[in-house]
């Protein structure tokens, strides 16, 4: 439930780095340019500096302050429980809202302030939202809502503009279909046209000066989670981690992609370097990075019938969720525990085997699990 409406409200929110008309010199777009892809490859101090620099060029203008708040945004992503930069955060886009306020009681049709204080709202309730604090999260949106739908009036082939409307159409088309107890409760949010949000998404990836990579983030999921696509999903992902290749959430979704596909030599690449990286902690390469890494891994060396090492691997899944669940069994602990019954039922290890099923039974379904549990425990597992 909490994934569905961050979904929605993300229609409202400015996604990208960076959404509003530039309308300075090319040196200033050069250094915006730069910036923004250090920050999608986590060169934080790097990205930091270009957009010091921007402030330094224009400091009356709102995308310096912006674009270095999206800095930290992105520490935030990769390690989202952490707290550290959240009141930073919060103290960067009130500058920012702030700074568009003066300009637009100068001038109440400037796009780029339109733009970056939606955007700076809109970045203030995603992070509530990830923080529980729905109401404030849904304030957000309202007060968002109205910026995007004016910055897209004051300019319709804005591209970029293109990327808050394509999301907004695709989800709220399929999350009624896709959840249809949710439908009274989503009464009160505009129709979506599904086809539409995807033409629009792929018109900011193909055509954005700020928001290309965004657009290709959402694309990728919405075919990986709703369309069922993963050969799509998985052109994106190479895509963006070859543009990216420092960029967990990018590298994740890429080994995500070939599981579905099946391509079992490049999932044990993909996290097998995964796992490395976390070893030696590369920024963003966390224990939660690991610990689905050590779940692949597992899944990989089953189906090479390499028993011991894919028992070595899951039950270090295991042990990490243990450090990491907080709320019960994750999703990871669950199937990890599950394989691991799989692997012993595969080496005749009947008896713990069974114990292990009737460990996953007493645990809240995940996908299912509780009624594969039970089945074999009746029936081994079998390749």
């Amino acid at each position: 439930m909490k994934r569905l409406w961050l979904i929605l409200l993300l229609g409202f929110f400015k996604s990208a780095p960076s959404h509003g008309q530039v309308q300075a010199d090319s040196a200033f777009d050069v250094i915006a340019r730069q910036g923004i892809n250090e920050v999608y490859n986590l060169e934080f101090e790097k990205a930091d500096e270009e957009f010091a620099r921007l402030i330094r060029i224009s400091p009356n203008r709102p995308a310096g302050y912006f674009l270095r708040a999206m800095v930290l945004w992105w520490r935030i992503t990769i390690d989202i429980d952490n707290d550290q930069y959240d009141q930073e955060f919060f103290d960067a886009l009130d500058r920012v809202v702030d700074m568009c306020d003066s300009i637009l009681d100068r001038n109440d049709n400037d796009i780029d302030a339109i733009f970056f204080k939606g955007g700076a709202i809109g970045f203030k309730g995603r992070l509530k939202f990830h923080r529980d604090n729905y109401l404030a999260a849904a304030n957000a949106g309202r007060q968002a809502l109205p910026l995007v739908q004016e910055a897209m009036q004051l300019d319709p082939r804005n591209y970029d503009i293109l990327l808050g409307a394509g999301i907004y159409n695709y989800y709220a088309d399929v999350i009624p279909q896709a959840y249809p107890y949710l439908k009274p409760v989503l009464l009160f949010i505009p129709p979506g046209d599904k086809k539409k949000g995807i033409e629009q998404l792929k018109s900011t990836w193909q055509h954005g000066r700020y928001a290309s990579t965004e657009a290709a983030y959402f694309l990728m999921q919405l075919y990986f989670y709703y369309e069922k696509d993963y050969t799509q999903a998985l052109t994106i992902a190479q895509n963006l981690h070859g543009r990216y290749p420092n960029n967990i959430l990018f590298y994740k979704f890429l080994g995500r992609c070939h599981v579905m596909v099946n391509n079992w030599r490049m999932v044990q690449q993909v996290f097998g370097d995964i796992a490395a990286r976390a070893q030696k902690n590369q920024r963003g390469y966390n224990a939660v990075a690991e610990r689905e890494a050590e779940y692949y891994l597992g899944q990989f060396e089953m189906n090479l019938k390499q028993f011991d090492d894919a028992l070595r691997h899951f039950y270090r899944c295991d042990e990490m969720s243990r450090t990491l669940d907080r709320s019960g069994p994750s999703g990871f602990m669950v199937m990890a525990n599950l394989r691991i019954g799989n692997t012993l039922d595969l080496q005749g290890k009947r008896d713990i085997a069974v114990k292990q099923y009737q460990k996953v039974a007493g645990w809240k379904d995940y996908k299912g699990s509780v009624s594969l549990a039970e089945q074999y425990m009746k029936t081994p597992y079998f390749q």
